[in-house]
């Protein structure tokens, strides 16, 4: 599992996704779908989406990546999370396929989610990228459209080192004919996503161009607004193709995204007096944004429990952090957490002071016992160090 082990447990191949497609007899043909790329944004535009989606009527499937508590998290329909006996069944019927052509974790959870949303004939599915776009597993189904957020300099050592090359990798969901819907319009990048969607005669609309009616939403991060304008645009393009989705199925979806899909993890208050927020975000680009609005919050003293995973560029995200704040250093349970000495040493060098605890609920835990009402407790640095407390 890449998200847990790194590196040496990711597949950049599609050869073995094809080879499950036709084991399970393609379940990705046929399937009305919305496929959603990016590095930031693409869980809580995957979210808007269905959650609009299920209040217009439809049956909704949702796939994402990755759980916070319970692996079914990531395999939906209509908020529900995929049965356990279903789950236990998948792998049982298909284990000696599984083991006999070595499949990731992640191209049988695929597999499993695709089949799932067949069997119980939904009447589309959102579907998030894992990683990338041209060489994901999920990069198997055709779209009504295709949707890419944005791009920041992410999981470089897999999908290039520039702005321009990790588009390149993102732009590869951009398919013969399907309108792509781009979220922001970033310099490096907007001519990459115009030039490939000319190649692919694919209709391509930029969000930010499009002007959109005033909604509310129950996300609450303040960054949530490029997502929301992400999604209208998107739910503009279906209704294109045919799809009904009145403005009240809208307004009604973007309110209640929590409750409608089970959305953890954005922006989200744990705790009142003191205040804990907890917020995934765990690269450059969406920690200033989260980190932007933390700066505007009214309190009296600051608290981070911080833990990251192993592969992070310190030097890009370090200087972001606040460094009036009491850091509780922690590594979150996984082969991937980063060594929290290591972490401390490398938070020192940039003027973050703090301690070491021996885990994420020992740091959380030392972190409320300091605080006072009128201060506030911010969890984050890796989706992982947030699951362990929520």
């Amino acid at each position: 599992m890449y998200q847990r082990d790194g590196k040496a447990a990711y597949k950049a191949d599609l050869s073995n996704t094809i080879l499950l497609m036709d084991e399970l007899g393609n379940p990705e043909e046929g399937l009305k779908c919305i496929h959603v790329a990016g590095t930031n944004g693409k869980g809580s535009t995957s979210h808007m989406l269905a959650s609009i989606l299920q209040h217009a009527g439809y049956k909704v499937g949702l796939y994402t990546s990755p759980h916070l508590k319970d692996f079914r998290e990531r395999i939906k329909i209509n908020g529900e999370m995929i049965p356990q006996d279903h789950v236990v069944e998948f792998v049982r019927d298909h284990k000696q396929f599984f083991e006999l052509n070595a499949l990731s974790f992640f191209e049988m959870t695929v597999g499993m989610a695709l089949d799932y949303f067949r069997k119980k004939a939904v009447d589309i599915a959102v579907i998030e990228v894992g990683m990338g776009g041209r060489l994901d597993s999920t990069n198997v189904v055709t779209p009504e459209v295709s949707v890419i957020t944005n791009i920041g300099l992410d999981h470089t050592a897999f999908l290039g080192t520039t702005l321009e090359e990790i588009a390149v990798e993102k732009a590869g969901i951009i398919k013969q004919g399907v309108p792509v819907v781009i979220g922001e319009i970033q310099e490096e990048t907007s001519y990459v996503f115009q030039q490939i969607a000319e190649q692919q005669l694919a209709p391509i609309t930029f969000a930010e161009n499009v002007t959109q009616g005033r909604f509310e939403t129950d996300l609450l991060g303040v960054y949530q607004q490029k997502n929301m304008q992400t999604a209208l645009t998107t739910i503009d393009v279906l209704v294109k193709t045919g799809l009904e989705v009145s403005e009240e199925s809208i307004r009604d979806g973007l309110v209640s995204v929590v409750s409608t899909t089970g959305l953890l993890g954005r922006w989200q208050i744990l705790g009142e007096a003191p205040r804990i927020i907890c917020d995934t975000a765990h690269n450059k680009e969406g920690l200033e944004l989260v980190l932007g609005q933390l700066k505007k919050q009214v309190f009296e003293q600051l608290f981070v429990v911080l833990g990251m995973v192993n592969d992070k560029d310190l030097d890009r995200v370090l200087p972001l952090f606040p460094k009036n704040a009491e850091y509780f250093f922690c590594k979150p349970d996984i082969p991937r957490g980063m060594d929290t000495e290591q972490l401390k040493t490398e938070a020192l060098r940039h003027g973050l002071h703090g301690e070491v605890y021996k885990s994420v609920i020992h740091a959380f835990e030392a972190a409320k016992a300091k605080a006072g009402e009128r201060d506030l407790i911010f969890i984050g640095g890796s989706t992982f160090t947030v699951a362990e407390v929520l």
